[in-house]
């Protein structure tokens, strides 16, 4: 059976004044659901006895009213998550309110209505007597605390890392259609389309590289992706915060009055999987203009070698290629913001299947 999966609303396209270039188009839609750095965000969960939805009884002429209002378990879950994202040292803080007119994210509880969040700013065009956020399930089961650091994630801004167009997914579309047509999620096409197949606009994204372990990325059964080739058994994050999210985090809102952010695990790309013999490439499109330390991780011994894509065509940069000559692969370059650059790794040994991967810090 599927895994419960958030959903967001369906947003028409933000307009803009004619004329602009497409770096300052891009540069505006990347920025339009980010918070300013520095900005207090005030929560408020729904307590009171007329907070709710009223929805049909199935099968009569009748409704009925269904609460908002969530246990104190559950709100202590959601109280966590939000401490977890501000101790990452990010510049925004988060301060609960008891008046709902006080808070941008106003949090309810109604099982049955699934989980979602209003993405970073557009909370602001929800009326205040509506919700921005919603948990449809329990978050003290296990695996559950998860649903909260994500939803916290979309009202940061973050969107659903499956959906980057540098993710390389290819889906069985009608695969996809048919497992959230079912329990428990009972999707219609749109909001399968709208949630999981539609690729965002490179603007959009969390960040220049996919992040298969993001708490922003689903978990995937079997069968419905086709590749990436590793993950046709099925596509499984951790559930909690990767180095990337922290890395994202804290580059949109840095730390005020100096202070220093901590430090951060280099990015991990997904295992290869490679059998002694085998060689694969691994894309890095660098978030800036620096010099890079580039390795493997989980082989013993291996060659790595650096290019750069120019013109659609492969341009040497770095490293080593003895012809049989495996060595432990670790090597320094410059790399450019904007260009896009592939390792190759070939595997001549390692420490178990599926272990090797690629580093890059």
């Amino acid at each position: 059976m599927a895994g419960r999966y958030c959903s967001l609303a369906r947003q028409s396209a933000p307009a803009f004044a004619p004329g602009l270039t497409a770096e300052r188009l891009s540069a505006l839609i990347g920025q339009r659901s980010m918070w300013v750095n520095g900005t207090v965000l005030h929560y408020y969960f729904f307590d009171g006895q007329d907070d709710g939805s009223v929805i049909a009884v199935p099968g009569t002429t009748q409704s009925r009213r269904v609460s908002w209002v969530g246990a104190e378990d559950q709100r202590s879950v959601v109280r966590d998550c939000f401490r977890e994202w501000q101790e990452l040292g990010i510049g925004l803080s988060f301060v609960e309110v008891g008046d709902r007119t006080e808070a941008e994210l106003r949090i309810g509880f109604q099982l049955g209505d699934g989980s979602w969040s209003a993405v970073g700013k557009d909370c602001l065009q929800v009326g205040q007597n509506e919700r921005t956020m919603n948990f449809g399930w329990e978050l003290t089961v296990p695996g559950e605390r998860a649903t909260a650091l994500h939803e916290i994630g979309h009202a940061l801004g973050l969107l659903h890392e499956h959906q980057s167009p540098f993710a390389g997914i290819h889906w069985d579309d009608e695969a996809v259609y048919a497992e959230l047509a079912g329990p428990p999620n009972f999707w219609s096409r749109d909001k399968t389309y709208v949630n999981i197949l539609r690729k965002l606009d490179p603007s959009e994204v969390n960040g220049s590289v996919w992040d298969p372990q993001s708490i922003m990325e689903y978990a995937f059964s079997g069968g419905l992706i086709l590749e990436p080739e590793q993950f046709r058994a099925g596509l499984n994050p951790p559930g909690t915060l990767s180095p990337a999210d922290k890395e994202f985090a804290l580059r949109w809102y840095p730390p005020a009055d100096g202070a220093q952010p901590p430090a951060l695990e280099p990015f991990r790309s997904v295992p290869l999987r490679l059998a002694p013999g085998e060689q694969a490439d691994f894309v890095i499109d660098p978030p800036e203009t620096r010099e890079y330390t580039v390795g493997t991780f989980g082989a013993n011994d291996c060659v790595l070698v650096l290019f750069e894509e120019r013109d659609g065509e492969p341009r040497y940069v770095a490293g080593r290629d003895d012809g049989g000559q495996p060595h432990n692969a670790t090597m320094k370059a410059r790399l450019v913001k904007g260009r896009r650059y592939f390792v190759r790794v070939r595997l001549y040994s390692a420490w178990g299947p599926g272990e090797t991967a690629v580093m890059c810090w």
